[in-house]
């Protein structure tokens, strides 16, 4: 009887380690890439975009090469490369695309409003390809995020709503948040056999292949001179910081939880991205979006803490298996 309490206590001693460094992961991915947009603003006041995009990723892919020259390079099936190639298509590849030229014919906010909905469609998309089920506490959830995205938006002083002109950028952003929920579930799918830091890689490495094109059609036009190293530091924090670690740290987050639970944490990024702002840029953070902001925190609470409790049924299982 003990020696079975004992092993009950360690599963579930095991199972909360697992979870509090999964849940870490994705804090750590939601600040990277929340503090990128900030990073992103300053990279581009003497970089183009295409060129900015594809040095972030290409060291980041130069980085992976020597690491795996070093300690070999991942097993993947032919398959499974093309599962790969189709993460990295959607994301980095297509996601950036359409947000970038997305956010050049409608406006950012209703661009932050539309990309909020990823989790919906990684909902939608888990369920229907991977067979994930998701729970009424988790729609709950997703709206209360949907609602604070809304409030953190329309709270910003600057905030102007219009709809004219706008229809090509508003679908550009749809392509967005689509590119981002394949790329969750491609990822998630990889995750069941390979290590984060094995998808990560290659997803990187084949990222930065997508976005050569265009860097080369730019390269006539660049004044390399002009590069301030204000910018040249914003592109080292989004080399290291919001394109290795952050990317490495979700794909690990993916193959330990659900990819629909993953994706709402993505609603907390524009709640760091405006905190960032308010303290690296300077700009106004209202008490509206403060409450906006409070109430995204509130919907991951709310469909992450249960996980910490885990089922009878399953606890058992993992003790037979001790």
């Amino acid at each position: 009887m003990g020696s079975s309490f004992e092993k009950i206590r360690k599963v579930y001693d095991m199972n909360q380690n697992n979870q509090v460094i999964t849940y870490l992961a994705l804090t750590v991915t939601v600040i990277f890439w929340g503090l990128s947009f900030v990073a992103t603003k300053v990279a581009l006041e003497s970089l183009p975009t295409f060129t900015l995009i594809f040095i972030r990723f290409g060291l980041a892919a130069c980085l992976f090469l020597a690491l795996m020259m070093r300690f070999g390079f991942p097993l993947f099936t032919l398959r499974e490369h093309g599962k790969l190639l189709l993460t990295a298509m959607f994301e980095p590849g297509l996601y950036f695309i359409f947000e970038t030229i997305g956010l050049q014919h409608t406006t950012a906010p209703k661009a932050a409003l539309i990309i909020a909905t990823i989790p919906l469609a990684v909902t939608v998309l888990a369920s229907l390809l991977l067979g994930e089920r998701t729970s009424m506490l988790s729609f709950l959830g997703i709206g209360i995020s949907l609602a604070g995205i809304s409030i953190l938006v329309v709270g910003d002083p600057q905030f102007r709503w219009g709809w004219g002109g706008s229809l090509v950028g508003d679908i550009l952003i749809f392509g967005a948040v689509i590119s981002a929920a394949f790329y969750i579930i491609c990822a998630r799918d990889l995750g069941r056999n390979h290590t984060a830091l094995e998808i990560t890689g290659l997803q990187i490495i084949y990222g930065a292949f997508f976005y050569a094109p265009a860097f080369l059609w730019e390269l006539p036009g660049i004044n390399w001179s002009a590069i301030s190293g204000r910018s040249l530091t914003a592109v080292v924090y989004l080399t290291v910081f919001a394109t290795v670690a952050a990317f490495m740290c979700y794909n690990y987050a993916l193959t330990r939880i659900s990819a629909s639970r993953a994706s709402l944490f993505i609603n907390c990024i524009p709640v760091v991205t405006a905190l960032g702002a308010w303290v690296l840029l300077g700009e106004k953070l209202t008490r509206i979006q403060i409450g906006g902001g409070t109430l995204v925190l509130l919907s991951i609470c709310l469909t992450s803490l249960p996980v910490f409790r885990p089922a009878p049924r399953k606890l058992k299982e993992s003790v037979a298996e001790v």
